[in-house]
């Protein structure tokens, strides 16, 4: 697929249907990593076909793991146990996806073999010495490129020991690093966050036999365990959902049913803020699935107004903040968004390339070092750049269907890292995508 895929999104009257999102893909590489470790045959329904996750699946396929896909969304994993990975015959290639990267950090670095990490262009901008400085309190030895950048090479044979960390900045994807480092240390791994992230890997440990404790904000396991084998049936990913949730909100006379969407209660911050900004989104038929709280949204159009975003939610939604900025563009009077500079250091630096496609747009929209204040209400016609990032190009998406004229997108293609499908997914339920 070329890099310069450009779509263009256009003004639409309404959106309606019910929608299966794929899975979450968070869950998805997760199942696959703790599958792959596992003793016994598991089986994954529900498994994300993005480029991501299947990065994250041949990773593991290199280092001697028979993974099956007996259908579309469904894998199959003949786990080898903690110590029966073996080393690749080359680097492992993770593509697009940090959450790949970072968590088979943690898991490689207590392997027997050396290993080498590499990813495409976005992925190599992307920092990760936020990962190898508390494995290397716990024995591991990483290097990387200048600046904490990859490739990374990972030394094996590391004796590794348990410690107490406490992050300086909230990232599920450096506590998962950490706890899967911890099956391979000696001793006690915990971790203390500034702010409660998402808890999938705890989750996940948990329903695949691990003795682990953990709660808001914390975690603990200690050595000497294993993984048994389970099935692991992933919901839909709330990060997908979201930009039906906006879209609904703000194209007038919509209302879409979302079936069975991931309700981690440390992932659905954007609920909390469009509700605050007077969004009609309701949840029906609460279950388990996998392990993790699932539920049906119905979501009907209405009058957002701006807001303040709580501080208290940004780690809850780190992923659905370009989607956001969209609703707050389209929303009455002003949103202020601060406490989030992570923004900076994902697939691109979010805050600057959602600011600068807004304000191609006619948004007046002030960005700050770690947010913004955007005063909604009026979206024009026009053209922007997505820098590659799957997340920035879906929400422009979402903009053009209540901008006063076609917005053309530059550089798509890599939303088949999350989303496949999204287009004929979009289309059919009254997007107008080309």
């Amino acid at each position: 697929m070329s890099a310069s895929l450009r779509w263009c999104s256009q003004p639409t009257r309404g959106l309606h249907g019910a929608l299966r999102i794929p899975g979450d893909k968070s869950i998805s590489h997760r199942a696959i990593m703790l599958a792959a470790l596992a003793e016994g045959v598991s089986s994954i329904d529900g498994f994300l076909e993005g480029e991501d996750t299947r990065a994250t699946a041949r990773a593991f396929s290199r280092m001697g793991v028979q993974i099956e896909a007996p259908s579309s969304a469904r894998r199959v994993v003949h786990g080898v146990g903690l110590h029966g990975l073996k080393a690749a015959d080359g680097p492992i290639d993770c593509g697009n996806a940090g959450t790949g990267m970072r968590l088979l950090t943690g898991l490689l670095a207590g392997q027997a073999f050396d290993s080498r990490l590499v990813g495409d262009a976005s992925l190599s901008r992307r920092p990760m010495h936020r990962v190898i400085e508390p494995l290397a309190r716990m024995g591991a030895r990483i290097s990387a490129a200048d600046g904490g950048l990859p490739p990374l090479h990972i030394r094996g044979g590391c004796s590794l020991h348990g410690a107490r960390h406490e992050p300086a900045v909230a990232s599920a994807q450096v506590k998962s690093a950490i706890l899967l480092a911890g099956l391979y240390a000696q001793g006690t791994t915990e971790v203390y966050e500034v702010q409660p992230t998402r808890d999938y890997t705890e989750r996940m440990l948990e329903a695949f036999g691990w003795p682990i404790e953990f709660g808001s904000g914390w975690a603990r396991l200690e050595d000497g365990h294993r993984l048994q084998a389970t099935d692991v049936s992933v919901p839909a990913d709330f990060s997908s959902a979201a930009f039906f949730l906006v879209a609904a909100s703000i194209v007038p006379g919509s209302q879409l049913l979302l079936h069975a969407v991931g309700m981690n209660p440390r992932r659905t911050g954007l609920l909390g803020v469009l509700r605050l900004m007077g969004a009609d989104i309701r949840e029906e038929n609460h279950r388990t699935q996998g392990g993790e709280p699932v539920a049906d949204l119905r979501v009907r159009s209405a009058a957002l107004h701006g807001v303040d975003v709580p501080e208290s939610l940004v780690a809850d939604m780190i992923d659905e903040f370009p989607v956001l900025f969209v609703a707050a563009a389209a929303a009455d009077g002003t949103t202020r968004i601060s406490g989030a500079p992570e923004l900076r250091v994902k697939e691109s630096d979010r805050l600057a390339m959602m600011a600068r496609g807004l304000a191609a747009l006619g948004v007046h929209i002030e960005e700050h070092a770690d947010g913004a204040v955007i005063q909604g209400g009026r979206i024009a016609a026009g053209q922007v750049e997505s820098a590659g990032d799957h997340r920035i190009a879906m929400a422009f998406c979402v903009a053009g269907l209540v901008a006063e004229g076609p917005v053309a997108i530059d550089d798509c293609s890599n939303v088949a890292t999350s989303f496949p499908g999204f287009v004929d997914l979009a289309n059919g339920c009254g997007f107008a995508i080309r």
